[in-house]
């Protein structure tokens, strides 16, 4: 039979007992005609758990099938050696059998001879790593073999092999770095012809393969990936999330791809990939409502099935970018439901992140604070990674800070004093260096002398004050240096870009909690933000400003 009609009337057939039927009607066929039904069994007959029908192995066909291919071996085409190669592996046929070794044993004297072609090197590079994973010596050879081929004539599929064969034999980066960049340099040029399945594994493969250096490629893909958010895996959709964090890409209209598929897959997406969702979320500082709205409804409805880092990187983003969603009642019931249920079982900095983030946006866990305080729990902090570090104290001091200012009635366990820093060390807590020297430019002008306030000024409360304005009983401004006879303090908060969400006008909450502290303290805090100063023109326009902003109630600059 015509081997072109051969695999269209293989394709037709649905059950292994039809391919048998068929093939026994054939008086003759060649190789590639009997490993090509081997592969169309394997595909039929081999689910997520296995062989659904392991009687198929005793079939008088399958079994005459496999009599050629082990003792004519050495007679067989490359492509019906490396085929029958890949199904008999799918099929979980024994590799220690004689059949198995025989073709594994042609298959390297041929890859030694160099009579494999990319492809060929391809194939039996995937049976290698399903058959022995990534400790096989062979795959080294293999990869010695390719830097031999013309890589600019390989298709999609031979390039996403090489990656997969390199990511896992790859000790050090620099021994195939020119087989990289030559690979890297022909997959930029077809980005646009990869398919979901693809652009994530190659996406991972520069990630495990460190490829810093691949930004143009890097970035094709990135927006190429945009197209394929529905159609992702959740492990594919998880490789690509990984690849934007690793590299630190951001793409807006990723991002709308994100918004218009997480929420309605919420209930279907593994909960892993709305965590790794999340975290890209929390690291690239976007606040997406859809997004977090969703994931709201999707804790309410399967908390109890997630493991305790899952609770975790569901709720901290609330926290870390300062967001209450609509369902804020029903969410936090389900968390203190889950906390009292499962408080054992989170690790110590795990739920001290997680309890730290509820106080950023004033859902305070009083019934948990007694533990956290404890000195057993504190040892525990201390004795696993990163211990008792700056960040940490800084954490517990500020956990402790809320409930003394906002919990009045708590009465449990105080944190000592050994335990508590200085002054808070958040990331995105020094003033925009630009933004701040145009507001003192301003005060200067507006103030008249320098003396009249203070900037970057450390109080007794941990907090560092941008700017800090005293003024008597009788409203005159004091000198900075002043301590007699200060009747108000006013905080200016210069909140630059690093202050709040990206491309938003809410505050991140490690903010929103300092200056909801500093009022409490007894400050009169006002806020300068970066969108309401940075189109003011000269330094006039920025005294008017400051002006209205500080001193409300009084008159304009004089000329």
């Amino acid at each position: 039979m015509d081997e072109q009609l051969f695999f269209k009337k293989l394709n037709d057939l649905c059950t292994s007992k039809e391919i048998f039927y068929f093939l026994s009607s054939l008086e003759v066929m060649s190789d590639t005609m009997a490993s090509g039904a081997l592969q169309r069994i394997s595909e039929i007959e081999v689910g997520d758990n296995g062989l659904k029908n392991p009687g198929l192995l005793e079939n008088e066909v399958f079994r005459a099938l496999c009599f050629q291919f082990e003792f004519e071996s050495s007679k067989l085409s490359n492509t019906g050696l490396l085929n029958a190669l890949q199904a008999l592996i799918k099929l979980r046929i024994d590799p220690q059998s004689t059949l198995m070794a025989s073709l594994l044993s042609e298959s390297e004297e041929r890859l030694g001879k160099g009579q494999l072609t990319a492809g060929n090197l391809c194939a039996l590079g995937e049976s290698l790593l399903e058959l022995e994973g990534p400790s096989c010596a062979t795959l080294e050879q293999i990869v010695n073999r390719m830097q031999e081929k013309d890589i600019e004539r390989w298709s999609p599929q031979e390039i996403v092999m090489v990656y997969k064969i390199l990511q896992v034999t790859v000790r050090e980066g620099k021994k195939w770095q020119k087989l990289l960049n030559r690979l890297n340099s022909v997959t930029l040029h077809t980005v646009s012809q990869l398919s979901p399945n693809f652009t994530s594994v190659i996406l991972n493969s520069l990630v495990v393969l460190c490829q810093t250096g691949a930004v143009p490629l890097v970035t094709a893909l990135c927006k190429h990936s945009v197209k394929h958010v529905p159609y992702f895996t959740d492990h594919e959709l998880v490789n690509v999330l990984e690849a934007f964090l690793y590299f630190g890409q951001k793409v807006q209209i990723f991002t709308h791809a994100l918004e218009a598929h997480v929420p309605k897959s919420i209930l279907t997406m593994h909960p892993q990939t709305i965590s790794k969702v999340m975290e890209y979320c929390c690291k690239k500082m976007i606040l997406s409502k859809p997004i977090f709205d969703a994931v709201a409804e999707g804790f309410i409805s399967n908390a109890d099935r997630l493991s305790t880092d899952q609770v975790a990187a569901y709720i901290i983003p609330f926290g870390t970018l300062n967001y209450l969603p609509p369902s804020a009642s029903s969410l936090f019931r389900k968390l203190e439901t889950v906390l009292h249920t499962h408080l054992r079982d989170f690790k110590p900095h795990t739920l001290l992140n997680l309890l730290h983030s509820c106080v950023l946006i004033q859902r305070y866990p009083i019934n948990f604070l007694p533990k956290i305080f404890s000195p057993y729990f504190l040892q525990k902090l201390q004795a696993q990674p990163p211990g008792l570090n700056r960040v940490v104290m800084s954490q517990l001091t500020q956990l402790f800070l809320t409930v003394t200012l906002e919990c009045p009635f708590y009465e449990g366990p105080k944190l000592l004093s050994k335990y508590q820093v200085k002054a808070f060390p958040t990331p995105h807590s020094s003033p925009d260096v630009y933004l701040f020297k145009r507001v003192k430019t301003g005060l200067l002008y507006l103030l008249k002398k320098r003396i009249y306030f203070a900037s970057e000024v450390s109080t007794p409360y941990f907090y560092v004050i941008d700017i800090e304005i005293k003024l008597d009983e009788e409203g005159f401004i004091l000198p900075a240096a002043q301590l007699e006879e200060v009747h108000r303090r006013i905080a200016l908060c210069v909140d630059g870009q690093n202050r709040f969400c990206a491309n938003s006008h809410n505050l991140l909450g490690e903010e929103a909690i300092k200056q909801r502290h500093l009022q409490l303290l007894g400050y009169e805090v006002v806020q300068i933000p970066f969108f309401e100063i940075e189109n003011l023109q000269n330094t006039r326009k920025m005294a008017e400003y400051l002006h209205k902003k500080i001193f409300p109630c009084t008159y304009g600059l004089s000329n």
